[in-house]
């Protein structure tokens, strides 16, 4: 089921939040337990079948959690590492059977001339999300830092429907105390009104902006998935087309489960923060997706060693990480290039950091022009690399970066003039409007502190709820095509 459908908008959302607070006046475990059942059915309105799969892998992580809490109470390490091991091996064999089984088979096949054949696989939706969040429990749990094991927490603080499809990646100690609050399972009016605004953004910014911005790049990355020819206007008004319908897909898509989460009182962390505004890559990674770069930082960077075994090994940790990081997005030597990519910056502007530091430069002091610089180089690499995050396969995504060298004889496409204006309107509202939680500041939407002195912050009043009104009547009535967030399908 999708956000932005009208069986969710109009069935599934008032039923779950109505039958969740009713509850909640009797029994707070009972509306817990209501939240997490309207969380199967939502995911299990896609296929029923991986109902199933989801509960088992619930049931499966409690178990080894709660196993794990327990022998490190008891202070036996060595059965610990044991029982960490099997959890986390065992998520990874679902994660890797469902989602790199074919890629694994197909390229077993081309380099060895294996003959291998295999069904194709379904991937279960938010599998990578909820598989991650899990992962993140056991090493909690590991570590002694897990302090609740109620199993309807535990099932609601997974299978939560806000974050299940796309994210964010959950921390149980963010999550479990809210669900444990009395405060949650009563209705809060301003909750309510907040949640409902910033949903309404992300609404629009997904039925109106993002969606309105899709058909200009789908059409230059199909041209060159054809084995077409792209011309250089083409090219460029293709891979920024694409950059600004996926910054603002998934920038509505974060921000309706901020304000799902708030109508039921549960805040969640923010996971997207205007990730274009950066001014180099290391601040692009604390922006974009935030929960995952937590998640491979805290888990996968750290524990590989960091930066705290040289420089050397350092790059190579941080190259390590981004190809994994890149591989979790897809299965596809697109999304290893483009991990690889990022890794590569970021070696570079860590490399670039120490360089300046050694000469004695403030990083935390830059002039307005050098953040105009900053911006607009880290935006041109970003760029580069969705180029292969989009494409079809290697050839197409070659085939744009050709277009957008020149290096084709056509300079100009058919409709690159009107795809220009999308773009310029959009990069100017990526690049100088506040992002959602600037506007609601003053009501700390999410977990994580954010500051904003601008004109435009959101108050409980007449003007902005005629503005939030107009501006929801307009995008439920644009939403006659409905269509799947970019992020699902990682």
């Amino acid at each position: 089921m999708l956000f932005n459908s009208y069986p969710f908008l109009f069935l599934f959302l008032p039923i779950a939040f109505l039958g969740f607070f009713q509850i909640g006046r009797y029994s707070r475990p009972l509306a817990a337990l209501w939240l997490f059942a309207a969380s199967l059915f939502f995911y299990g309105w896609w296929n029923p079948a991986y109902v199933g799969l989801l509960l088992g892998s619930v049931f499966f992580n409690y178990a080894i959690g709660v196993a794990l809490s327990r022998e490190h109470a008891r202070g036996n390490e060595r059965r610990q590492k044991w029982i960490l091991g099997l959890g986390i091996a065992a998520d990874l064999c679902l994660l890797g059977y469902y989602k790199y089984a074919n890629f694994f088979v197909e390229n077993a096949n081309v380099a060895l001339g294996m003959g291998w054949q295999i069904e194709p696989i379904i991937l279960p939706l938010g599998i990578s999300f909820f598989t991650f969040t899990q992962i993140a429990f056991l090493v909690d749990a590991y570590r002694g830092e897990v302090k609740e094991t109620n199993f309807i927490h535990y099932g609601l603080f997974v299978t939560y429907f806000p974050h299940l499809i796309a994210g964010p990646v959950l921390h149980h100690k963010e999550m479990m105390p809210q669900f444990a609050h009395p405060a949650t399972y009563r209705v809060n009016w301003e909750n309510l009104s907040v949640g409902l605004s910033i949903f309404s953004i992300g609404l629009f910014k997904k039925v109106v902006l993002a969606d309105g911005i899709a058909p200009s790049a789908s059409h230059v990355f199909a041209t060159a998935a054809d084995g077409g020819s792209v011309a250089l206007l083409e090219a460029w008004a293709g891979a920024l087309a694409y950059s600004l319908q996926l910054y603002f897909d998934f920038s509505g898509y974060s921000d309706m489960a901020i304000g799902l989460s708030r109508l039921f009182g549960v805040k969640l962390p923010l996971n997207f923060h205007s990730p274009y505004k950066a001014v180099n890559i290391i601040e692009f990674w604390r922006r974009w997706h935030m929960t995952l770069s937590r998640f491979l930082r805290d888990y996968l960077y750290f524990p590989l060693g960091g930066n705290r075994k040289g420089p050397a090994r350092r790059y190579l940790n941080l190259m390590a990480t981004m190809l994994l990081g890149g591989l979790w997005h897809g299965a596809g030597w697109t999304f290893v290039i483009w991990g690889a990519l990022h890794g590569l910056y970021l070696a570079i502007n860590h490399g670039w950091h120490q360089i300046r530091t050694r000469m004695g430069h403030d990083l935390k002091r830059s002039t307005r022009l050098g953040r105009v610089v900053g911006m607009s180089l880290t935006f041109l690499v970003v760029v580069i690399g969705w180029v292969f995050f989009r494409a079809d396969n290697l050839a197409a995504a070659l085939a744009i970066l050709r277009g957008m060298a020149g290096l084709n004889a056509d300079l100009a496409g058919n409709d690159a003039r009107a795809d220009f204006g999308w773009v310029a309107a959009l990069w100017a509202l990526a690049w100088l409007a506040p992002n959602t939680q600037q506007i609601m500041a003053a009501f700390r939407p999410a977990l994580g502190e954010v500051s904003y002195s601008g004109r435009l912050c959101w108050r409980p009043n007449a003007p902005w709820l005629l503005g939030i009104a107009v501006g929801l009547l307009y995008t439920v009535t644009e939403m006659g095509k409905v269509s799947e967030f970019l992020y699902f399908q990682f």
